[in-house]
């Protein structure tokens, strides 16, 4: 796996290089948003671990022009900010994980290695369907209707799972096992504030629903039109 490490404390990043490649991964190290951009676009990486307060440009911002360009790297944040909405504006980003520091080296191997088991589910290339919606997860391109929708990669994540589970209720916890890898709840009404966003975006309409089942979990419906 190859990993670009993009952090302008050098005392860090050369933590984080020397353990990482005592682990046996190929390591970049990138100063600022700027330089670490021009690696991502013109070097191949797997997973980006993305300090958020970085020259040129901000980690939030690196993240949104990843996304945006449709890049399918992994994106791991670390970074001091802890609270929740910075949590959240991080994986509003498109950030894949979030870890805050001081941490410990452990949790981070043991991060990378949940999102290197997700690569596979995330380059899966069946056509999904449910109603006027239509999700290519080849090209992360989503249609309703023929008009095309605009997800960052953690919605994107939540609506492929609720569509690969269409008309069938989906717990909270399965959402955050297979969605966020967490197999434990955080304390935090993420996957709420993620399942608002998904309805804002979709709309509302007789032929496409997210249902909240109380006490139970969602079910995204759908039916032709």
């Amino acid at each position: 796996m190859r990993i670009l490490i993009v952090e302008d404390d050098r005392r860090i990043s050369g933590f984080l290089r020397r353990g990482l490649e005592a682990e046996g991964y190929h390591v970049q190290l990138a100063e600022d948003g700027r330089d670490g951009l021009e690696r991502i676009r013109h070097e191949s990486v797997d997973l980006v671990i993305l300090d958020r307060m970085i020259p040129y440009v901000d980690g939030l911002e690196v993240c949104r022009i990843i996304r945006q360009e449709r890049r399918s790297v992994l994106v791991l944040m670390l970074t001091a900010k802890e609270s929740i909405r910075d949590r959240v504006d991080g994986f509003q980003s498109g950030a894949d994980d979030y870890l805050v520091k001081p941490f410990a080296f452990d949790e981070l191997i043991a991060r990378i290695e949940a999102l290197r088991r997700r690569r596979p589910t995330l380059e899966c290339t069946d056509l999904l369907q449910v109603g006027s919606l239509t999700l290519d997860p080849a090209t992360r391109r989503v249609t309703k209707s023929d008009r095309e929708i605009d997800f960052t990669v953690r919605e994107f994540e939540l609506l492929r799972y609720l569509m690969l589970n269409a008309n069938k209720v989906v717990s909270r916890q399965r959402l955050l096992n297979n969605v966020w890898n967490y197999d434990f709840d955080p304390g935090t009404k993420i996957v709420e504030v993620y399942i608002r966003y998904l309805r804002r975006k979709l709309g509302v309409s007789d032929q496409l629903a997210i249902r909240t089942v109380r006490g139970v979990g969602y079910s995204l419906v759908g039916s032709a039109s």
